[in-house]
């Protein structure tokens, strides 16, 4: 059992918890995720580690909760316990000094960008992050990425909070001046946002990575749910990444995949209580 010792919500469904699991705080890198169980034989949740306290021995979990299976876990409070916590899985992010950073992150992989941001800082990288989303709200993350990136430039679609508009905007007006232009691009948040982010980047010819947490289902490979084409060989983004270069990901087999069972999802969600 893991003991949970902080749970606050952020956003709309979404929650920060900090927990008791000092193997995986010892041995956690950037862009690594977590397994993630409330209870005997449920869901198997996968998580990416937002942050870690190698000397308290604690992670922190941003969490989205959007099933059943999450919205267990986030209803852990304090004192409360997990079944499992299993990692830290998949593979790390390559972190070194390009010089001049762009962090992208939409939504909930805003959480995901944190810890990818804050290891291209410390290795002394000058880290501007473009955070998005619908509304006021549903921007997190803006203070924790201010205290180590050069700025913090934020959107909203309906102009509440930064400037309106999409992610896409901001990044285009880094690009477009010499002084600002980066010399790597790092994206995470939904698909449609990283497939338009590597279409926009690549004939610029600016490297642009991006995290696939978001198609991952059991962390392991078996299950299949996390296949992608990248530069024309199937890889497995729980085992392989979850990062891959954007300009070799194939996002439009992506998008269909995903697509497949979009009414069948809305379906069950309909009917959870």
């Amino acid at each position: 059992m893991f003991k949970v010792l902080e749970n606050e919500q952020l956003a709309p469904q979404v929650y920060r918890m900090v927990i008791e699991a000092p193997r995986v705080a010892k041995a956690r890198q950037a862009g690594q995720f977590v397994i993630v169980r409330g209870e005997t034989g449920a869901e198997r949740i996968p998580l990416t580690i937002a942050d870690a306290d190698p000397k308290a021995g604690t992670i922190t979990l941003i969490i989205q909760a959007v099933g059943a299976g999450t919205q267990k876990i986030v209803a852990v409070g304090p004192g409360g316990s997990i079944r499992d916590v299993a990692g830290p899985l998949g593979q790390a992010t390559h972190i070194q000094k390009w010089g001049r950073v762009a962090c992208v992150g939409g939504g909930v992989g805003t959480a995901v960008l944190y810890p990818l941001a804050k290891a291209l800082a410390d290795a002394g990288n000058e880290v501007t992050t473009i955070i998005g989303g619908r509304s006021k709200p549903f921007v997190i993350l803006h203070d924790e990425l201010a205290a180590f990136c050069k700025q913090v430039l934020v959107t909203t679609e309906d102009g509440s909070m930064g400037v309106k508009g999409f992610v896409t905007a901001e990044l285009g007006r880094l690009m477009a001046d010499e002084a600002t232009k980066p010399a790597v691009i790092f994206a995470v948040g939904p698909v449609p946002m990283m497939a338009a982010i590597a279409q926009q980047t690549k004939p610029a010819g600016i490297p642009t990575i991006v995290s696939l947490n978001p198609i991952m289902v059991d962390g392991t490979g078996m299950c299949g749910g996390c296949r992608v084409t990248v530069g024309g060989k199937i890889k497995f983004a729980c085992v392989d990444g979850p990062e891959f270069d954007g300009h070799q990901v194939d996002f439009k087999e992506l998008s269909t995949r995903q697509n497949a069972y979009k009414e069948d999802f809305c379906r069950l969600e309909k009917q959870l209580p």
